[in-house]
């Protein structure tokens, strides 16, 4: 069954792109939910003509979505997470936390327009940003543990504290000896 989308659905299209899905999916879902329409001839007709006059206006999107991709593009995430002894993390690390650590940087983005794998393990992984269908960056994203124990600077004894040791065991050898 062949539907027009009229609003970006990750994993299956975007706005105005002729999709073909199972016949229950498009009825039973995209249809009611108003996120598609049958593509008939007509309403096919109707979607060419619209894209048509459409043309500049889709043009000035995507370099809105290239200028927020340029902004972001430099960007490497750290994110902190409790971790425990093997090196799992407590839940796991999101496309909400990637927005979230994105927002305290300056740049508010949705989550939604985030993919990435859920991240359960401390280590380094990708976020992908999808502005437009054109447009998305890759962001580097790496896991640290929270509560990684610290080591504490060891200090060495000098060696003037030293030589008094051994010479008070040597003392004591030879009170043992006689």
């Amino acid at each position: 069954m062949e539907i027009i989308l009229k609003e970006d659905i990750i994993g299956l299209g975007f706005k105005n792109d002729i999709v073909n899905v199972k016949a229950g999916y498009g009825r039973n879902y995209l249809i009611p939910q108003g996120k598609g329409v049958i593509a008939s001839e007509s309403a096919k007709k109707v979607l060419a003509e619209n894209l048509r006059q459409q043309a500049h206006k889709l043009a000035a999107i995507k370099d809105a979505a290239q200028q927020k991709a340029d902004a972001i593009s430099g960007v490497a995430l750290t994110i902190s997470a409790k971790v425990s002894a093997t090196g799992v993390t407590y839940g796991s690390v999101t496309a909400a936390h990637v927005a979230e650590e994105l927002k305290k940087l300056g740049h508010d983005i949705d989550r939604k327009i985030i993919v990435m794998r859920d991240i359960k393990k401390v280590g380094s992984y990708e976020a992908t940003v999808h502005f437009h269908k054109e447009v998305s960056v890759i962001i580097p994203v790496t896991v640290v543990a929270e509560n990684a124990p610290v080591a504490a600077p060891v200090e060495e004894a000098p060696a003037a504290e030293e030589a008094p040791v051994v010479e008070e065991t040597k003392a004591v050898e030879e009170k043992t000896a006689e």
